[in-house]
């Protein structure tokens, strides 16, 4: 299987990540889960592409505690079929690399101050960043971002935490097609609702988790058509098979639907077309070590 697609920058940051992470000492986390995790589905969109794609991603995701907060890693490896192909003249499906990085700051264990209110359980600080390369056709996206700003944790069971954040974010497409490439551009600040959870039904061994993303419109894009508002909800239900032949929580299998309207602020109801609103049931499964 191969990566080429992505530059050497990237591959040094993803290296350099998993490595960090690999070397953490044990006592430097109060808690940790990392682990390889596999998808399929059939019905993924693209913008400007009213095909439906399939793809199979690889990924690998770290989340820890520490004594002030936590930390999320995650790196996604997206290979298309040819529906997505890889440049204007190929037969073969474009290839993509997609890291993300949030770190929360809890506020109360900074202070050393219980600041529980309501639902509640506490109040903090996310910030971090999203990095991808991707090799397809029409666009080769090469996406920078960073993200800052308040989190509300809640008092269930696992966790629910939800942020509003400023985005700062940008570009830099290149286009097989008219072998057009444009400078790296960058959007107009936008704020963002996200929630993240990973609650547990009982002791049944399943699990609701996911996330949400009301993300504002950013401006102009890099060729001056007006962004739209996008909303991106991804959520599954897992089991945790493990339970069953071995020790808990180590493999994990469920199914999972993303439902994504305006995807990259594209207007599903304008030139983007039915490819920037995507319906995709998938099938997940997970190796936690």
């Amino acid at each position: 299987m191969k990566f080429s697609f992505v530059r050497k920058p990237l591959v040094a940051s993803v290296v350099a990540a998993c490595a960090a992470l690999a070397a953490l000492p044990a006592g430097a986390a109060d808690w940790s889960d990392t682990y390889l995790g596999y998808r399929y589905g059939t019905k993924f969109r693209e913008p400007f592409n009213n095909e439906d794609i399939t793809k199979n991603i690889l990924s690998l995701t770290h989340a820890s505690g520490y004594k002030y907060g936590t930390n999320f890693f995650n790196v996604d490896f997206l290979m298309s079929d040819s529906k997505d192909p890889s440049n204007a003249n190929s037969s073969t499906g474009a290839q993509e690399a997609y890291i993300v990085y949030r770190n929360t700051v809890d506020a109360g264990k900074v202070m050393g101050k219980d600041l529980k209110t309501g639902p509640v359980r506490g109040w903090g600080g996310t910030f971090g960043f999203d990095v991808n390369a991707k090799t397809d056709a029409g666009y080769n996206s090469k996406k920078r971002m960073l993200v800052a700003g308040p989190t509300a944790m809640f008092d269930v069971p696992g966790f629910l935490n939800v942020s509003v954040l400023a985005l700062w974010e940008s570009n830099a497409p290149c286009n097989t097609f008219t072998n057009t490439c444009t400078p790296r551009y960058t959007y107009k600040t936008h704020p963002a609702l996200t929630g993240a959870w990973g609650i547990p039904f009982g002791e049944s061994g399943f699990s609701f988790e996911g996330f949400v993303l009301f993300i504002a419109a950013k401006g102009k894009d890099e060729f001056g058509a007006q962004t739209k508002p996008e909303t991106n909800f991804d959520g599954q239900v897992m089991y945790d098979v493990g339970r069953l032949v071995g020790p808990k929580n180590t493999f994990k299998v469920g199914l999972e639907y993303q439902w994504w309207k305006n995807k990259f602020g594209n207007d599903a109801s304008g030139p983007a077309g039915s490819g920037a609103f995507a319906k995709t049931p998938m099938i997940r499964a997970e190796y936690h070590f």
